[in-house]
């Protein structure tokens, strides 16, 4: 399987991400499944912090929430938070609670390293994640 480029059209502009659906086959799976099943579409952004991350993908809209099923932690020494604009599963303390929140990262974050899925990144309008803010919207999700 080829990576996969997702399109999130946004309230704020157009955002493109890379999949790596070889390196991170099990996250990238379960991301792709949702976003093809529409799960993302109109969900908001509930989660802001400057310079850190710009978090969404929770239907409840206030971090609790998530799909129907969790995912094993996926980590590979070779991707990592080494930018801004890093794609990754957010979860809660359990290392394997991975469901439908994903972050996207606004600066390098090493520390965060080892401890989350790194599985994509944004390929077209960093300007545009680095504007999104809480509650802003992803009016639609989709592979190109």
């Amino acid at each position: 399987m080829s990576d996969e480029t997702v399109v999130l059209e946004t309230n704020k502009g157009v955002i493109k991400m890379k999949i790596f659906t070889e390196k991170a086959p099990i996250t990238s799976k379960n991301f792709l499944d949702l976003v093809n099943s529409g799960f993302y579409n109109g969900l908001t952004f509930h989660r802001y912090v400057e310079g850190f991350v710009i978090q969404g993908g929770d239907p409840k809209g206030d971090g609790t929430g998530g799909s129907d099923k969790t995912i094993k932690l996926e980590i590979k020494d070779d991707l990592r938070h080494d930018k801004a604009g890093k794609l990754a599963m957010a979860r809660s303390m359990d290392p394997n609670s991975a469901s439908s929140q994903f972050y996207i990262t606004l600066a390098r974050l090493p520390d965060l390293d080892g401890n989350y899925a790194v599985f994509g990144e944004v390929t077209e309008g960093i300007e545009v994640v680095l504007q999104l803010r809480k509650s802003d919207v992803m009016e639609k999700v989709y592979v190109e």
